[in-house]
């Protein structure tokens, strides 16, 4: 059965940093781009950032860009996000996701297997 598992989130006062982690089991995604979305109340999913199968190349959102790093350790079948400087409008529910190839894809139409999600909130 694949899996991919987030950990790292909780509740952070703005200009915080959390780093979230996403471990895959089931099947290595070694040859696929992984990703992370975000979904805020009331709001849809929203892309966050992408990283290709090497790690050479990775894509953000314009709301994150500059503060959020996206890595990824393909031996341990995981990847992170590193969020700095966070903004109470950081505040969602972070999703990974893997894709379905091995190129950086923005739309979760191009991922095929999701984690369960962790809960961001950062506070005034």
């Amino acid at each position: 059965q694949v899996r991919l598992v987030e950990s790292g989130g909780g509740l952070v006062q703005a200009g915080g940093s959390l780093r979230l982690s996403c471990a895959a089991s089931g099947r290595t995604f070694s040859s696929n781009a992984m990703g992370w979305f975000r979904q805020a109340p009331g709001k849809e999913r929203a892309f966050v950032a992408a990283i290709n199968w090497s790690g050479t190349s990775t894509n953000y959102a314009d709301a994150v860009k500059g503060r959020f790093t996206i890595s990824r350790d393909n031996a341990k079948n995981t990847v992170y996000l590193q969020m700095n400087s966070l903004k109470p409008e950081d505040t969602a529910v972070y999703y990974c996701a893997a894709g379905k190839a091995a190129a950086v894809v923005t739309t979760p139409y191009n991922y095929d297997y999701w984690g369960q999600g962790t809960q961001v909130t950062v506070s005034s």
